[in-house]
C-alpha cells in the first residue's frame, strides 16, 4: 500500500479522499491550516500536520518536516472559491490574488517542495484537483461566470502540463482531476454528487493510474476532460 499525502484534509473532498484511502489500506498524512481543530480527520489518521498552501513558508516548514519520508502520492487538494472574484464587473482585486496564490501557486510550491519525496516513493504520483470550469474549452458553462477561480484552475491546468514534462525524468506521473460538481461547502447543496461517490471514485481512478497517464486532464471516474 501507499503513502498519500492530502492537502486540505480536514473537511470535504479532502476529508473524503482521507478516509477512502485509509479504507483502501493507504497511510494517510493528512494536512489542515488548524490541525488542533481536525477531529473528524483525527478520526482518520494519527498523521496530521498543519498547512496552509497559501503561504509558502507554511509549505516549506511541513517539506523540512517530512524531508526523510518518502511520498508515494501526493494530492494537492486545498482550494478556495471566492465569490467576491466572480464578476470583472465588480471585482475585489485581492479576492483574485487570494485565489490563484491559493488554487495555483499553493499546489505548485507545495509538488516543488515534495518532488524529492515523490522521487524516492515507489508510485512518484503528483496529483492536483483541479475544476472543468478550468477549462478553456467550456468556459461559457454556467454562464462563464466565476471569474478568478476558473483562472486559477486553467492556471493549474497549465502548471500541471508543464510540470508532467519536466519530472518526467524523475519518473514522477503529475495528473489533474476535475471531481465534479459535489456538494460540500464549496459545492453547494444544488449540486447533484455526494461527496462520498466523488471521492470514492476519486482514489479509485488514482489507484489506476499509470506512467500513461502524465499530464492528462481526468474526471473523477477517469475520464478525460477537454482542455
Amino acid at each position: 500500500m501507499a503513502t498519500i499525502l492530502i492537502t486540505g484534509a480536514n473537511r470535504g473532498l479532502g476529508l473524503g479522499m482521507a478516509r477512502h484511502a485509509a479504507a483502501r489500506g493507504h497511510t494517510v498524512i493528512g494536512t489542515a491550516r488548524n490541525p488542533e481543530q481536525a477531529n473528524d480527520l483525527r478520526a482518520v489518521t494519527e498523521h496530521v500536520e498543519q498547512l496552509d498552501t497559501g503561504d509558502a513558508a507554511s509549505i516549506d516548514a511541513l517539506a523540512q518536516r517530512l524531508r526523510d519520508q518518502p511520498i508515494d502520492i501526493l494530492v494537492n487538494n486545498a482550494g478556495i472559491f471566492p465569490h467576491p472574484s466572480d464578476d470583472i464587473r465588480d471585482l475585489d482585486t485581492a479576492a483574485l490574488e487570494h485565489v490563484i496564490r491559493v488554487n495555483t501557486l499553493g499546489p505548485i510550491l507545495t509538488t516543488r517542495a515534495f518532488i524529492n519525496n515523490l522521487a524516492r516513493s515507489e508510485r512518484k504520483l503528483n496529483v492536483s484537483i483541479s475544476s472543468n470550469l478550468g477549462s478553456i474549452n467550456d468556459a461559457t458553462t454556467n454562464g462563464g461566470g466565476y471569474l478568478g477561480y476558473r483562472v486559477s484552475k486553467a492556471a493549474l491546468n497549465m502548471g500541471n502540463a508543464v510540470i508532467a514534462h519536466q519530472l518526467k525524468e524523475k519518473g514522477v506521473t503529475s495528473v489533474v482531476i476535475h471531481p465534479g460538481w459535489v456538494q460540500t461547502d464549496m459545492g453547494g447543496p444544488q449540486a447533484p454528487l455526494q461527496p462520498d461517490e466523488s471521492t470514492g471514485s476519486i482514489i479509485e481512478t488514482i489507484d489506476r493510474l499509470t506512467s500513461e497517464d502524465n499530464g492528462r486532464f481526468l474526471d473523477y471516474q477517469g475520464r478525460p476532460l477537454q482542455w
